[in-house]
């Protein structure tokens, strides 16, 4: 399996080219590595350095209008590759795409982001925009 940390160049200018207003919501799956390795080679947990990403960018989330709007535990890819599995998995709201982008440029973001990349194994990150729920599918 292919990992996915961050964005490339690409895929964020492609993000900052959509409609910037209006709320936006972020799937986020999420594969913690077993140790998580930083680059100064200080070691721990995955999980431990996930909790330390949202510690220390939690409060920048929430200031910019960002709130978890479901979370849930993973347990089986009933459609999908099957060597897929989540540790982490939760839709995160934003006011805008905008806020979202604010919240990447943030210097104190930027520093807490470190632990993410040290944590993660794999992850998916869906850019959706919310709409009203029908009783239907879909």
């Amino acid at each position: 399996m292919e990992n996915f940390i961050d964005p490339d160049r690409e895929r964020f200018g492609m993000f900052k080219d959509l409609p910037r207003e209006g709320k936006i919501h972020m799937l986020n799956l999420v594969k913690l590595n077993d140790v998580a390795v930083y680059e100064n080679g200080t070691k721990t947990t995955g999980k431990e350095a996930y909790a330390a990403y949202g510690r220390d960018s939690g409060s920048i989330f929430k200031d910019l209008g960002g709130k978890i709007v479901w979370s849930g535990s993973f347990q089986l890819m009933f459609i999908g590759p099957q060597e897929e599995d989540w540790d982490i998995c939760f839709i995160a709201e934003y006011p805008s795409a905008e806020a979202f982008i604010s919240m990447i440029r943030n210097p104190d973001y930027q520093k807490a982001v470190k632990h993410r990349q040290a944590a993660v194994k794999t992850s998916r990150l869906v850019r959706t925009t919310p709409k009203e729920v029908s009783e239907g599918f879909g």
